[in-house]
């Protein structure tokens, strides 16, 4: 959600970075709209997947309260 209205926030800079006054401003919002894609992109398929294949996720054990 906040990727999402971040991009949004940064759209209308993005398209207009040729005009006069978005020298900066215009090429840096394209370069945060790649990033919140990729790192959006990353976080929803590949980093579960690469937690999955390469981490060992073991159940813990229960705990009882008679044993000592």
């Amino acid at each position: 959600m906040t990727a999402v209205v971040t991009g949004l926030g940064l759209l209308p800079l993005a398209i207009g970075s040729g005009d006069r006054g978005r020298e900066i401003e215009g090429p840096m919002a394209t370069v945060i709209l790649g990033v919140l894609v990729t790192s959006t992109l990353l976080n929803g398929p590949v980093l579960p997947t690469l937690g999955l294949r390469y981490l060992r996720f073991e159940p813990r054990q229960a705990f009882s309260r008679g044993a000592k």
